[in-house]
């Protein structure tokens, strides 16, 4: 009796990160159709420096905005501030950080892990419970991998392991080629606040290269079974 082919991998979905935030009263009032319009699974809050009371404020204020649209509110770092914040989540970066945030957050929030520079680092992250493990984004002196290295290492992660990976575009050509390459999420930020055409139409147009990627995605994995 012939094996039933496995079932196609779910398409991949947008990830937003906020630009840094001071104040969100911009943000309250544009996130909900942009979120709508897009299909954005869950925003990454980028804070602007401040204290653990104003930390706690802004994200407190643009919680249920995000999830009231259908998405989960993660908050990059400051992870000991997400369950007084009313946050799903937080994003960090690192295995160092990744174990100091566990206790607070498991089981009951989101743990992403960035910063992964070794492959070891990830299956670390992933075997200590990570939510997804982060690929591409940039270090603290802003560098990165080339695409085509962050393209390896989600085609990798995706063929092996369980956990979602997620892939930091840069750019939108850097889009289609991590839904290519097998991501489950691809997190855009900075091109999609800086486009002269507004973030709606970006966003858009972001979904529309995921979607291509995807599909080119399938289009091979026919041809590699016929």
């Amino acid at each position: 009796m012939a094996t039933k082919p496995p079932p196609p991998r779910p398409a991949p979905r947008l990830y937003l990160a906020t630009p840094v935030v001071a104040d969100p009263a911009r943000l309250v009032a544009e996130l909900p159709a942009l979120i709508a319009a897009a299909d954005v699974a869950a925003l990454l809050l980028r804070l602007a420096p401040g204290d653990e009371r104003s930390i706690i404020q802004r994200a407190k204020v643009l919680a249920p905005v995000v999830q009231n649209a259908g998405a989960a509110l993660l908050i990059d770092q400051h992870f000991g501030q997400v369950a007084r914040s009313g946050a799903d989540g937080a994003n960090v970066s690192g295995i160092e950080a990744m174990q100091e945030a566990m206790p607070s957050l498991k089981p009951d929030r989101i743990l992403g892990v960035g910063g992964l520079i070794t492959r070891h680092d990830a299956m670390v992250a992933g075997e200590a419970g990570a939510d997804y493990v982060l690929f591409g984004e940039p270090d603290s002196n802003g560098e990165r991998p080339s695409a085509d290295a962050i393209c390896e290492r989600l085609d990798w992660w995706a063929e092996l392991f369980e956990p979602p990976c997620v892939g930091f575009a840069a750019t939108l050509e850097e889009a289609q080629m991590f839904a290519a390459a097998g991501a489950d999420f691809v997190l855009v930020g900075d091109i999609i606040w800086q486009d002269a055409r507004g973030a709606q139409a970006a966003l858009a147009e972001a979904s529309q290269a995921i979607a291509r990627g995807f599909k080119s995605s399938l289009a091979h994995s026919t041809v590699a079974g016929e």
